[in-house]
């Protein structure tokens, strides 16, 4: 299959570009902040105790600061949401890397995690270097209180020491439940650990204020390497009686030829002379400067996020869909959202802690205040959520009237958030995949333009949905049939093109009868042939650029990635898009 360079520039080439900058922009960062503390003469007597092992842990610190402090920034969900739907960014193109968040966040993880390897191997040898290299003339410098201490002590008895191995603890805590498998084997691990991001925090600002390193304040006055009379010459030589007055600061003067002057010390028959004492001051904590301003950004957020959701909904109706699915309606105030959006959802009933992401696919309008999610239930939560919701959880329920409602209990809605789908009205031609429950996004945007189609950009739909049993197209085959009719009343039967796919074949039969005629005769067998259907519409939109949206299981989206990033012969660009929640 051919490549195209400018599909895969679209697609990948942004991405791609951009993580090679942006490592680029560390190892860049690491290695001038080597040299700055392997030439820098303010660190000669720190660097002559410790060698490469200061250098190298000093390196790796700028770069954990750098990486600590935008590692924040990719989870200001609101702040992101607001870029997308504001005019600040105009520009499609930038808009979908804000959609690149989520993988600049797991960047910025594993960036932090290498050179955290880095920083604490440089630190364990200079632990190492400080016991062995103790030395009496520059107690200031030394860590260590005597020659040949337990370098455990510096480790395990010392301010940076001991927050040191607690955030190597804690990172490793993160680090490991941030993996695939843990992800989807059990969620809540991920949540739960993740979630000490603020204690690794708390405890690299203690970190950072040991000031252990030090640098040299009096370069002036002391210039490493020089030669001091007042204390050297008058220990181990025999001083005549022309010296016997004060030398003066840095004098360049030559010395008396009678004067017998240690090898050392002489550099073309000149040497600089001090009389001052090297005197030593610990950095100001650099860290805090780097992260301040992004922690308290996301605090701002949360607080911001915290106040929004903290009034209840109002849960309209609930249905219990064919599948497993439930359909949740709900009124707010003032709560706005646009199409392809989610929110987060938090029952106190069901877990204090738990909160969890669903896609909105019924968005409020103008006329209607209504909004409302579809979730699958396939775990504890949804499973203890929709115990609470319905009145018998093993029997359909159909909408009830207000004055006939149970008493729902109380649910919080954080959001809304920004999500890839928002540019599928955006496009003039959009082709959106959806598998399973994965339809979910694009239930809005055909609600959106079952309200109303003229005044978006996009003139051509074409929506593939596949499914492994055939009542799953009941959760919004009323909704497909509506637009279908619309669009047919209004003369644009062309405008959405509508394929649904059965994979399993087993109990084959029609949706629901003559309700849904128009549904039976898009009913296909079998999987899409994504290869001739990219064709037919590359075919059919010459020299267009197609926005292509998926939802569902990885094995279709690789597949549609791929052929995204292929030529075709018709000049069509075909640009990919996938959901993932941040």
């Amino acid at each position: 299959m051919a490549v195209s360079w400018r599909s895969w520039l679209a697609n990948e080439g942004s991405k791609h570009l951009f993580l090679f900058l942006w490592l680029s922009l560390n190892v860049w960062l690491f290695w001038k902040t080597f040299l700055l503390y392997y030439r820098g003469l303010q660190y000669y007597y720190l660097h002559q105790m410790l060698g490469l092992g200061l250098c190298v842990s000093r390196a790796s610190a700028s770069v954990l600061n750098l990486n600590c402090c935008l590692v924040l920034l990719p989870m200001c969900r609101v702040l992101l949401a607001f870029l997308r739907g504001s005019q600040k960014v105009a520009r499609r193109k930038t808009r979908r890397l804000i959609d690149k968040s989520k993988t600049f966040h797991v960047t910025c993880g594993v960036t932090i995690c290498i050179f955290s390897v880095l920083h604490v191997a440089a630190h364990l040898v200079n632990a190492l270097n400080f016991s062995e290299n103790y030395n009496e003339e520059f107690l200031a410098i030394n860590a260590a209180h005597y020659r040949g201490e337990d370098p455990r002590k510096l480790l395990f008895a010392t301010v940076p020491g001991l927050t040191g191995v607690f955030m190597v603890l804690v990172l490793f805590l993160m680090c490991t439940a941030s993996t695939y498998a843990i992800r989807i084997s059990n969620y809540d691990i991920f949540w739960y650990t993740h979630n000490l991001f603020f204690v690794f925090y708390m405890l690299l600002m203690l970190h950072v204020s040991g000031g252990v390193l030090k640098y040299q304040t009096n370069l002036e006055e002391h210039p490493p390497g020089c030669f001091n009379p007042n204390k050297t010459l008058r220990e181990n030589m025999t001083v005549p009686k022309a010296f016997q007055e004060p030398f003066p600061n840095h004098t360049t003067e030559p010395f008396p030829e009678d004067l017998s002057v240690p090898e050392p010390f002489v550099q073309n028959n000149f040497m600089r002379i001090c009389s001052e004492e090297p005197k030593f001051q610990s950095h100001f904590p650099e860290t805090w400067f780097w992260i301040s301003g992004p922690l308290c950004l996301y605090c701002v957020e949360r607080l911001y996020r915290y106040i929004r959701s903290n009034k209840p909904v109002t849960i309209t109706s609930v249905i219990s869909h064919p599948s497993n699915v439930l359909e949740v309606r709900m009124i707010k105030d003032d709560f706005q959202a646009r199409p392809g959006q989610y929110v987060i959802l938090h029952c106190p009933r069901v877990s204090g802690l738990e909160s969890h992401p669903f896609t909105l696919t019924m968005c409020p309008t103008d006329t209607k205040a209504t909004f409302g999610v579809h979730l699958k239930v396939v775990g504890d939560w949804t499973e203890r959520f929709r115990d609470l919701l319905l009145l018998h959880s093993n029997q359909d329920t159909e909408i009830l009237p207000i004055f006939q409602q149970r008493r729902y209990p109380k649910l919080y809605v954080d959001g809304p958030f920004g999500s890839p789908f928002e540019e599928s009205l955006n496009y003039e031609v959009s082709l959106c995949v959806a598998g399973g429950i994965g339809v979910t996004p694009f239930a809005s945007v055909l609600n959106t333009l079952l309200d109303g189609w003229k005044r978006y950009k996009l003139r051509r739909l074409y929506f593939i949905w596949v499914c492994r049993d055939v009542e799953s197209f009941r959760w919004f085959a009323d909704l497909l049939c509506m637009l279908h009719d619309k669009l047919w009343q209004e003369n644009r039967p062309d405008y959405i093109n509508i394929q649904l796919y059965l994979s399993q074949t087993d109990g084959i039969q029609k949706i629901i009868g003559e309700k849904y005629q128009a549904l039976n005769s898009r009913l296909l067998i079998g999987r899409p042939r994504w290869k001739l259907l990219f064709d037919e519409i590359a075919k059919c939109n010459r020299r267009k650029t197609i926005g292509v949206f998926c939802c569902g299981p990885n094995k279709i989206s690789k597949i549609l990635h791929k052929l995204s990033n292929s030529s075709n012969s018709y000049g069509t660009r075909f640009e990919y898009n996938k959901e993932s929640f941040s």
